[in-house]
């Protein structure tokens, strides 16, 4: 369970690591998350992720623990469950096929963004989520305007997220594609709107992910990997390979 300022905010992945990756969106999550004194520092392209005490004033809305600031650049590309590009739908019911008991994909219960996917090696794949507390549909038209007027003007804003890293594979070999999932997610605290405003205009954001190392179904060993392999050409899962 993902807990933000004090909230369950997301149910996640089974913590038997054969069960299917998921984050699914809990009826708790009704706002965002946006602190007035790190605004202007977000507004632009963040180079320090301690620069004006960001980390400070988001970290105070995360239970404690132990935390990595890592900065990246995505591409995100908005998709609705269920229609093309669903992780959910795809990739991972080739591996672990429909839910058992309902006979469905698994389903996050909200609109997500894809950004990143590589190849870990022959046997694993990862792919990158960024998962909005709320829905676009929320979001004021007129903000998501302006910071694409600004990105339009070159302008790469910043926005936040605690993250959580997965490496799920099934028990069962039977499935069309069998390998390990690794599941990236960001849950973004700040920019809602920017990452509307980036997909829609096919711009790229700065994320300053705190990344949870005390959560998710990932090991020291690929928390090591991760930042080496978020430097990887993006390439697709080929089935089978």
């Amino acid at each position: 369970m993902l807990v933000v300022d004090g909230e369950p905010a997301f149910e996640l992945s089974g913590w038997c690591g054969t069960c299917a990756f998921l984050f699914s969106r809990l009826e708790t999550v009704t706002q965002t998350l946006s602190p007035a004194g790190v605004q202007e520092q977000l507004a632009g392209t963040l180079d320090d992720p301690d620069a004006g005490g960001v980390i400070d004033v988001f970290s105070a809305l995360l239970p404690a623990g132990e935390y990595l600031p890592v900065l990246l650049r995505i591409e995100p590309r908005l998709v609705v469950p269920g229609k093309e590009g669903d992780y959910f739908g795809g990739e991972q019911v080739a591996t672990w096929g429909l839910d058992d008991f309902w006979g469905f994909p698994q389903y996050p219960h909200t609109p997500y963004y894809r950004t990143f996917e590589t190849a870990v090696d022959a046997s694993a794949h990862l792919y990158e989520f960024v998962v909005p507390m709320v829905p676009p549909t929320w979001n004021d038209r007129r903000r998501v305007d302006e910071y694409a007027e600004l990105m339009g003007r070159g302008t790469v804003p910043t926005a936040v997220a605690v993250s959580t890293p997965d490496v799920c594979e099934p028990a069962s070999a039977r499935s069309t594609d069998h390998y390990r999932h690794w599941g990236l997610t960001h849950f973004l605290l700040d920019g809602h709107h920017k990452l509307e405003a980036a997909a829609t205009t096919g711009r790229p954001v700065r994320l300053l992910s705190l990344l949870a190392l005390g959560e998710g179904l990932a090991g020291a060993e690929e928390h090591a990997r991760l930042p080496t392999l978020r430097t990887r050409p993006r390439s697709a899962r080929a089935d089978g390979t």
